[in-house]
């Protein structure tokens, strides 16, 4: 893509991001309040989930409202102690002044805030919720404004075979009559067992021919049995070379998946480039991304087609909203990775709902257990694939006292 800028000019107006606009807008709501209230306490508490755990972060203010929101769990290490090692950074600060505050913990933390991204995120949108009951309106409205009032959201749900038609055609059944609704799932190809296909050597990062055949059938299998009505998207986990990658994405075009995710390992490299020019299947990136400096080389040199931030890593919020007004700036649009809880998927279809560009945003909940039920709510959570967006002050979440307390992780109480 040609911008007719030189690399000098095109680094300036990426420094130069349409964040401003919006963000002076915040400022202008905010500023007859600001140095009013201060930051009294940040808290914790963890819950177990069937399969990770979960890390809710509280910002109490001296004025009466707080800020909810969740970093990083599992598989994350130790998040709840370092948010707990940055409040000391944070009590007795204007909660209204988030970019300066999240800033200045890298600045007065000797940059740790940049190892410790993942509980600054947690704080970091605990602070947006609290600012947007301080102020009264929705979270979207500080980040700009909506584009849309509900969120398309995705899940995980998989054939048990996807080689076997049979299978296929039960999970087809499974996904259509879901009350949730969902029309957009990820999931990703079955590997071969070592011990019959010798081409199969788990430790490189290569597909084995009979492997590329069964990945070719088994994605074929999904499709006539679920048809167009429903999205497909291809899932790995870093697992393969550039070559192997460009193999995988041809054996699984005739499917039309909304795209391949994560097929390469994290950082950027040139091999990156190399396959988003060659697949004809978009290529998408993004879930361990800390701060937008890691998308900026995928998105100048066109190393994906969508980017896919997750909040509760890219520093929450602001840092991602304006990681997705750098990728406007290319014309790519954004998604959103997301294994968080109800909590963090709330904040992250208000964030969804002010980015124009958006896709689609990950879910485990929809499921009609008790993970729907972690915020107070009316009927279903997801209705049709989608989640609306709250109009209550903040994220517009209050959380189930009953249903959190029940799933706290052995030795935890309500908020510490």
């Amino acid at each position: 893509m040609s911008t007719g800028l030189s690399r000098r000019q095109l680094l300036k107006s990426i420094a130069a991001a349409p964040v401003a606009a919006w963000l002076a807008k915040y400022h202008l709501m905010a500023a007859t309040l600001k140095g009013k209230v201060k930051i009294r306490n940040i808290k914790t508490m963890m819950m177990q989930g069937p399969e990770r755990n979960y890390t809710l972060v509280k910002v109490d203010s001296d004025a009466g409202p707080y800020g909810v929101a969740e970093a990083y769990g599992s598989p994350g290490v130790g998040v709840k102690e370092q948010v707990h090692a940055l409040k000391t950074l944070l009590i007795g600060k204007d909660p209204l002044e988030i970019d300066a505050l999240v800033v200045g913990l890298d600045r007065h933390s000797d940059g740790s805030a940049h190892s410790l991204m993942r509980a600054l995120s947690g704080i970091e949108m605990a602070l947006w919720d609290l600012a947007g009951k301080i102020l009264n309106v929705p979270v979207s409205t500080l980040l700009g404004g909506r584009f849309r009032d509900k969120v398309r959201v995705y899940d995980h749900a998989a054939p048990r075979n996807m080689v076997d038609k049979a299978a296929c055609r039960d999970w087809a059944q499974r996904c259509k009559t879901n009350p949730s609704g969902f029309t957009c799932h990820k999931f990703g190809p079955q590997h071969t067992d070592p011990k019959k296909d010798p081409g199969r050597d788990p430790a490189n990062r290569l597909l084995s021919t009979e492997e590329l055949r069964l990945i070719r059938q088994g994605y074929a299998n999904c499709r006539e049995a679920i048809g167009f009505e429903h999205d497909i998207m291809v899932h790995c986990h870093w697992e393969y070379d550039l070559r192997t990658s460009i193999d995988l994405a041809a054996a699984v075009e005739p499917i039309q998946p909304v795209w391949l995710e994560d097929p390469m390992p994290v950082a950027y490299t040139e091999s990156w480039r190399n396959l988003t020019a060659v697949s004809r299947v978009p290529i998408c990136t993004g879930e361990n991304w800390m701060r937008r400096a890691d998308a900026v080389p995928f998105v100048i040199h066109h190393g994906c087609h969508i980017l896919h931030p997750d909040l509760r890593n890219t520093g929450g919020f602001l840092e991602t909203k304006k990681l997705a007004d750098l990728a406007d700036l290319f014309s790519l649009p954004v998604a959103n990775h997301n294994t968080g809880s109800l909590v963090n998927t709330m904040a992250t279809i208000q964030w969804a709902s002010a980015v124009r560009d958006y896709l689609a945003c990950e879910t485990v909940i929809g499921r009609r257990d008790w993970m729907d039920d972690v915020v107070l709510h009316d009927g279903l959570v997801v209705k049709n694939g989608f989640l609306e967006v709250p109009n209550q002050p903040g994220l517009g979440i209050e959380l189930n006292p009953d249903v959190v307390k029940a799933h706290l992780v052995p030795g935890e109480v309500w908020w510490g």
